[in-house]
């Protein structure tokens, strides 16, 4: 049991550390609006994470069954990504922290991070895959039982929600470091990768 929770572990610390579409918007939105609203993002991934390690588990049986899933999955994450990406080419560099009025418009903020890291972790189908194929091997290679597998999706939890909030804090620690000119910077970077990403799933998806 306490190798299944330390590869577990393991295993969730070395797929946060991919540079994909979560990994450039956990860094651009820490240093833009803060730590906080970076580990919003984190807990997104998180909880579209779980949903998907549940799927892998336990089968895609409570699923609705609609045609072209995949494909409809991935046209949704494309739109997504191109105009995330588009929007980053345009947005306007700032190291003002952005102002809320009240609770409400805090919360509101918060939850728009959230979803923003269920989206960008959920629209793209690898990210499934991934887990489904690691719930196989665990259930055939490494024979786990289903208390292991828990325990061990568990503790990977943790690792991908304890890393990208580790990853939140640092980058909003380096906003002293940062000027307008290199925001500039990572916003194309970020809007580059979402719009590469996006032009990969249209690849696999629909002109491989």
């Amino acid at each position: 049991m306490f190798l299944a929770a330390l590869y577990g572990l393991i295993a969730g610390i070395l797929l946060c550390l991919t540079f994909g579409t979560v990994f450039f918007a956990l860094i651009q939105t820490s240093i833009e609006r803060g730590y906080r609203s970076g580990v919003q993002i984190a807990l997104g991934v998180v909880a579209s994470d779980a949903f998907f390690i549940f799927t892998a588990i336990f089968g895609t049986s409570f699923l609705p069954q609609i045609s072209h899933f995949d494909k409809w999955v991935s046209a949704i994450g494309i739109v997504f990504l191109v105009i995330l990406g588009i929007k980053n080419f345009f947005k306007i560099p700032s190291l003002e922290p952005k102002p809320h009025s009240d609770d409400r418009s805090r919360r509101r903020s918060h939850l728009k991070y959230f979803f923003k890291g269920v989206a960008l972790n959920a629209l793209n189908p690898v990210n499934f895959m991934s887990w489904a194929a690691i719930a196989t091997y665990l259930r055939t290679k490494g024979r786990y039982d289903l208390s292991e597998m828990i325990l061990f999706f568990g503790m990977s939890l943790i690792g991908v929600g304890g890393t990208e909030s580790a990853l939140a804090v640092y980058a909003h620690r380096l906003r002293g470091m940062i000027t307008v000119k290199v925001i500039h910077y990572i916003n194309i970077a970020t809007g580059l990768v979402f719009i590469i990403v996006a032009l990969k799933l249209l690849w696999d998806g629909f002109l491989k």
